[in-house]
């Protein structure tokens, strides 16, 4: 792992390396138990004798630069991931090269003074990296059947940048082992139970995964900065990381898609200019992109690969995706796709009735005036219409939240005036109070008139109904 390799790294002792989260260990402290992504706190437990640090990306990105220059010099359109793991297309370097032994050879070897390399030669860079992973320093793996090597992966493959924990467990739960278990599942079953993230999870095991070279786009997509000063202090190259991000973000946004692979170039006062393609599994946000366009030309103007200063930036979108990225009732696209997530995972866990898309309806009570369905599913129909007067119904504000039926509520009541309301195991008294509004019952149907009250005690404020000499919780005021 490229995070052991800094310089000041003790030699020959058990080290963590960790941000929030464990991103680097060596074999003496995974063996106590530590996992990758596991919390700081919990692996400082488990190996307390392990010497931490704490990981800078923009460090190794920086001394990682060196690694790609060398490899780029073998086979050109680099693309880097994070630092330690990079993919390159090999397509026209197997025919210039005479094949990929050769390839891997040359790799290995012209990085040898960098650290141990691992290298691994597949169709798709999702094989590629599971590849490298199983291979050994100094014996590259070069897989011949891709969808054969697939299916042999256990399903924690997945579990970097494209499945939670809880998608991986349900899939145990189902029997599902391997990748090759899973591709043998109908897409759409998948699709309906898990959504997106179920759906690129099938898609890896059946290798469609997405080609290292990135295709053509239209110019007016990208953006770049020229500067008639040249930047050669790194506070001002992270100011204008910052800002281009966000600007091409903006920009691929108003188009309803975003980017999972930018091209990042950098044009110096002397000499030619410098590019760096990136990828991300998912398609990079403001933050994300922003880190590695940072990273990248903080590593170009340290090790002097921008003399002179930077004259001009552009960044170019490549891999496009539209799935998904239109904005919705998010304005950030980064609190968007982390709330989808944390639903698709919540929805793994409970089952597809365990969460609830809601969508406005008419009704007198709180729980009329919804009409709910399974969340990434068809909405359900409404049954009464919204924008019609509903004469009789609970006034304003509405409940924060309400039980999906009435619960009954300990009420001590004072001449027609509520006094007291237990709640838990004490009774709070009632500070203030509003009502009664009559609620007149559907006779036809059997049912009684009831009365609601809106309840205020030094523990909070309740929608209380009043029916048959008893008293109903019906919602909690926020």
């Amino acid at each position: 792992m490229w995070s052991l390799t800094r310089p000041d790294a003790p030699q020959d002792k058990p080290l963590l390396v960790v941000d929030d989260r464990v991103t680097a260990a060596t074999p003496e402290v995974l063996e106590a138990g530590v996992t990758l992504g596991m919390p700081r706190r919990e692996a400082e437990a488990l190996a307390p004798f392990a010497t931490v640090l704490t990981r800078d990306v923009g460090e190794e990105a920086r001394r990682f630069e060196a690694v790609i220059e060398v490899i780029e010099a073998l086979i050109p359109r680099v693309e880097v991931v994070e630092p330690g793991l990079l993919f390159v297309p090999v397509g026209g370097a197997v025919r210039f090269y005479g094949g990929e032994d050769i390839i891997a050879m040359k790799v290995a070897e012209g990085i040898a003074g960098y650290g141990e390399a691992l290298v691994g030669i597949a169709d798709g860079p999702f094989a590629a990296r599971w590849a490298a992973a199983r291979s050994a320093v100094g014996d590259p793996v070069i897989v011949e059947d891709t969808l054969r090597f697939l299916r042999s992966l256990d399903l924690e493959t997945l579990r970097e940048g494209v499945a939670s924990d809880s998608l991986i467990a349900t899939f145990r739960w189902l029997g599902i082992s391997t990748l090759g278990d899973l591709a043998g599942f109908p897409r759409d079953a998948l699709a309906t139970r898990f959504g997106h993230e179920g759906v690129l999870a099938h898609k890896l095991a059946s290798g469609e995964d997405r080609n290292a070279l990135p295709r053509e786009i239209a110019d007016e997509l990208s953006v770049e900065m020229e500067f008639e000063d040249p930047l050669e202090h790194v506070d001002a190259v992270a100011f204008a990381a910052r800002n281009i991000s966000e600007r091409m973000l903006q920009r691929l946004r108003s188009n309803g898609v975003a980017p999972h692979q930018v091209s990042i170039l950098a044009q110096p006062a002397l000499g030619e200019a410098r590019e760096r393609i990136w990828r991300s599994a998912d398609p990079f946000t403001e933050r994300a992109l922003t880190d590695r366009v940072w990273w990248q030309l903080r590593a170009w103007v340290e090790a002097g690969g921008v003399p002179g200063g930077i004259t001009r930036i552009r960044i170019a979108p490549f891999d496009l995706s539209g799935d998904g990225r239109q904005l919705g009732i998010f304005g950030d696209e980064a609190a968007r796709i982390e709330a989808e997530r944390a639903l698709a995972r919540a929805q793994s866990l409970l089952g597809p009735d365990g969460v609830l898309e809601g969508r406005p309806q008419g009704g007198r009570m709180p729980a009329e005036r919804v009409a709910w369905s399974r969340w990434n599913e068809s909405a359900a129909e409404i049954e009464r219409d919204p924008g019609a007067p509903w004469p009789g119904s609970t006034p304003k504000p509405s409940p924060a939240l309400v039980p999906p039926r009435l619960r009954p509520l300990e009420v001590e009541w004072d001449d027609g005036m509520p006094s007291r309301v237990r709640l838990g195991t004490r009774w709070e008294p009632v500070l203030t109070w509003s009502g009664p509004w009559r609620l007149s019952g559907r006779w036809w149907a059997g049912e009684r008139d009831a009365d609601r009250y809106q309840i205020v005690t030094s523990a909070g404020a309740l929608l209380c109904v009043v029916a048959n000499g008893k008293s109903y919780l019906a919602g909690v005021y926020d």
